[in-house]
């Protein structure tokens, strides 16, 4: 073939290639491998909590309790938390008893709404509802039931809510704290040989807690004698007989009740304490705990007659106490934290001693042998942010968080809380309180449901500070109390 015929035909070649390319279908795209797709991840879900909060974000709620372990737990650890997960801002002031008291109640007389959320204690809830201070939670969620949270469980609670219901039953609180004043001793003391040997010896019984009073008062006796031989800072009880209120309170809710005497002294039919009118504050059994506490200060460390709630509790922490009448919130503490306590490991919890006839009152349900203590949080009507506030009130109670809030400050609320493992498993940590608080909680209870409470308090007190001071005898406090407290109460309004 010559060059040309070459040429031509190569021409003729390109031309079909040309015209086969341009008629042939589109490629189909080329797939990359599986491993090289880049996989779109599903959008996170939102929670209840941000979605019901979502109308509220940006908002900030302030509130205010008691500088106690569980407030506090609320304030360093639930309260950022519900901030994260709702845009809700929190402002969680703690203060000191008197401090708190005096804000939230000037606040909620004003009406100036300064506070969205209040801790409203056990003892106080009567007063608030007399002065309709509080808005009816029972009601706010019937109007609001996009507002309540699937899992609140109301009947999860313990009974300790039935204390902050009005008389129809409506809920004016969620509790967030519960707790017993117990027995706390200790343990390594107790059960030291040489200290058993001795203490049978002088006593002629086998050292152990103490079940009544005459027990309590030698033991106390042993334990301080024991102290100043051996050279050590110990004494053998507390008592909470600080110039405040908190001494009022443990005669109130911890040694009279023990004694046998309920309800302040006050007959709650005759509206009266004086014996003469049916009460029994200034009853024989009255004057004999009165008498009995006032006597343990001999006892007692030199800081009791400045020790409110806090001071006791402190005092046990650093070993200086053998026994005492001592608020559960503080038992998980004292028993576990080396930081703050020096006796870890080394605390027994029991049921405090009582008179004849009180534990057979317990079980009938005519009385009680101490106090079941603890607060809920509840809504001033005049706060601004109502529908904020209800939602941080349920986020402290939510059942996950409880077992750690437990463990933190040894409060417990819901029944489920028990069964929970963190509380499973410090429970034996602490000399199993909690158990005790499941099992013989039902023997204790809170405050009677005075609406006077704080103006009946400020009347009994100064007698006990009298009595501790020694400017009076137990019974001429007790006399002179009961007859004051029988003018007061007409004054108000009752027994007229």
């Amino acid at each position: 073939m010559s060059a040309k015929s070459v040429s031509t035909f190569l021409g003729l070649v390109v031309i079909v290639s040309m015209l086969l390319i341009a008629c042939a279908p589109p490629a189909a795209p080329a797939v990359p491998p599986a491993e090289e797709k880049t996989p779109v991840a599903p959008a996170e879900e939102v929670s209840w909590w941000a979605k019901a909060a979502e109308p509220y974000k940006g908002v900030t709620i302030k509130g205010i309790s008691e500088s106690t372990p569980p407030s506090k737990y609320m304030q360093q650890v639930l309260a950022p938390a519900f901030e994260k997960e709702t845009g809700i801002k929190v402002e969680f002031e703690v203060t000191s008893w008197d401090q708190m008291y005096d804000k939230e109640i000037k606040d909620m007389e004003a009406g100036t709404g300064i506070y969205d959320f209040i801790y409203i204690e056990q003892d106080i809830i009567y007063a608030y509802l007399a002065r309709n201070f509080l808005v009816d939670l029972t009601a706010f969620m019937e109007e609001h039931p996009e507002l309540v949270y699937e899992d609140l469980d109301l009947d999860d609670f313990t009974s300790f809510i039935d204390y902050f219901k009005d008389d129809q039953g409506h809920i004016y609180g969620l509790p967030f704290e519960a707790f017993l004043k117990v027995y706390l001793y200790r343990k390594d003391l107790f059960e030291d040989p040489e200290v058993q040997a001795a203490f049978k010896e002088k006593y002629g019984w086998d050292l152990r807690p103490a079940t009544n009073f005459e027990e309590y008062a030698q033991i106390a006796e042993f334990f301080t004698e024991w102290g100043q031989e051996k050279g050590l800072e110990l004494w053998g009880t507390t008592v909470q007989a600080g110039s405040h209120p908190a001494a009022f309170y443990e005669m109130a809710e911890t040694i009279w009740p023990s004694w046998g005497v309920y309800n302040w002294g006050i007959n709650m039919d005759t509206w009266k304490a004086t014996s003469a009118n049916g009460g029994a504050l200034d009853s024989d059994r009255a004057k004999a705990a009165l008498k009995f506490w006032v006597g343990m200060l001999k006892y007692a460390p030199p800081e009791a007659t400045s020790s409110t709630w806090d001071e006791v509790a402190a005092s046990f922490a650093a070993g200086r106490a053998a026994q005492g009448w001592v608020y559960g919130e503080n038992a998980a503490w004292i028993a576990m934290d080396e930081t703050r306590s020096k006796v870890v490991g080394k605390v027994g919890v029991a049921l405090p001693p009582t008179a004849s006839g009180v534990m057979e009152d317990a079980e009938a349900g005519r009385g009680y042998i101490g106090y079941y203590d603890g607060g809920a949080l509840g809504i001033p009507h005049s706060s601004k942010n109502k529908e904020a506030a209800w939602l941080f009130l349920q986020w402290v109670s939510r059942k996950d968080f409880q077992g750690d809030f437990a463990a933190a400050a040894a409060r417990i609320v819901r029944k489920s809380t028990f069964d929970d493992p963190k509380v499973k498993e410090i429970d034996p940590k602490v000399d199993g309180y909690f158990t005790l608080m499941k099992e013989k909680g039902y023997l204790f209870a809170g405050a009677p449901p005075f609406p006077f409470h704080a103006q009946i308090r400020e009347v009994i007190l100064p007698y006990v500070l009298k009595a501790i001071a020694g400017d009076m005898t137990p019974e001429e406090a007790l006399d002179a109390a009961a007859q004051d407290v029988d003018a007061e109460l007409v004054q108000l309004g009752y027994g007229q």
